[in-house]
């Protein structure tokens, strides 16, 4: 715990006194955010401000990863956890990079273009797909000495359910989509000032509270062997990953919030997407995700109803989605839209930890 906590506390001041540097650096280079025309009109106000902000946290919550790890070796619970980084480090940090550069390759392509066409759906989607595929393997493969590898081939929702076995294939295929979805997701809430980065908090911290929890009730620990436990194969470093990351975006919020000095871009969305898919699949909750990541479901689903409804009856369902707009355009002041959602954020991840501990009373003799 302790790791994780000077992890997020290193992270918060680094992206609380790197921000602003960040932000003066890219209005130099010119790399303002292109807004549509079809926007709120309250959003033109934001046309050329500084976006790629995203770059900061995945820089802030590596650093912290490894001053984390500095710290955790140098504790007597390390001895239960193996020395240096991991698998599951790799690939949630992994993840967080890769589909953090997808990112960045659609914010540069709209800076240079001066444009919001971006990267096209089919190449995000694509390489989605590939960033998906290969760390679903590398997921599955590399098991510990425990015979556990980051990634199960059973379907999870507070845990592995042992009679949805989908087989290594099957597993890499859950993976995909659930990288595919949580990107997509986050991505298109991202639509307001510090949105989609205080939902992506509450998420995180939630995370960090079930890791925490596994790793003191982990059946690697000598002392739980004849008790309950969870089978996770490396909570204290998801643990550790999600304190970081929280804690980066915790002092990019300082900055991001309305009115926002700097935007994350897709460079932060889908960077955040990927690390919250590698955290349900690294704590095994997979199937818990969509009531912790509610918000993120509700908007997706709002995106989806809109399209879904124009296409076949040619209506429209909400004046504007993301729901958020829909809002905007209702007459909600920003920041009421943003605080509010982020109750709905909060109440989703209380219900998904609710639902975590019952298990876990569940099962106590």
């Amino acid at each position: 715990m302790i790791s994780s906590v000077v992890a997020a506390a290193v992270a918060f001041v680094f992206a609380l006194i790197c921000t602003p540097v960040a932000t003066r650096a890219l209005a130099r280079l010119r790399a303002g955010q292109p807004i549509r025309d079809v926007n709120p009109a309250a959003h033109q106000a934001k046309r050329g401000t500084p976006t790629m902000g995203g770059l900061i946290f995945i820089v802030g919550t590596v650093l912290a990863y490894i001053v984390g790890h500095l710290v955790m070796n140098a504790l007597p619970s390390a001895q239960i956890v193996p020395p240096g980084p991991t698998m599951t480090g790799f690939v949630l940090l992994g993840l967080m990079v890769f589909c953090g550069g997808i990112g960045f390759v659609d914010d540069f392509l709209k800076v240079t273009k001066k444009n919001t066409a971006g990267l096209s759906g089919r190449w995000k989607l694509a390489l989605q797909l590939m960033v998906g595929t290969g760390f679903g393997v590398v997921a599955l493969g590399f098991p510990s000495t425990a015979g556990w590898s980051v990634a199960g081939t059973r379907l999870s929702f507070v845990r592995e359910i042992s009679w949805l076995n989908v087989g290594q294939v099957g597993a890499v295929v859950v993976f995909i989509a659930i990288v595919m979805a949580s990107t997509n997701a986050v991505n298109l809430t991202d639509g307001l000032d510090g949105l989609a980065t205080g939902t992506s908090i509450i998420v995180l911290a939630a995370y960090g509270l079930i890791s925490f929890w596994q790793y003191r009730h982990w059946c690697a620990d000598p002392a739980m062997q004849s008790a309950f436990c969870y089978e996770a194969r490396d909570p204290l470093e998801t643990a550790l990953i999600a304190g970081a990351a929280a804690g980066a975006l915790l002092g990019f919020l300082w900055w991001n919030t309305s009115p926002a000095r700097i935007i994350m871009g897709d460079t932060g969305s889908m960077a955040l997407g990927g690390l919250i898919a590698g955290q349900a699949v690294a704590t095994r909750t997979v199937l818990l995700l969509p009531v912790l990541a509610a918000l993120f479901v509700i908007i997706t689903m709002s995106r989806i109803i809109q399209y879904t409804s124009y296409k076949t009856t040619g209506r429209r369902v909400f004046r504007m989605s993301p729901l958020h707009h829909h809002f905007e355009l209702v007459g909600w002041h920003e920041v009421t839209i943003v605080t509010r959602f982020w109750i709905i954020a909060g109440t989703g991840v209380a219900a998904g930890l609710g639902l975590f501990y019952a298990d876990f009373l569940a099962h106590l003799p």
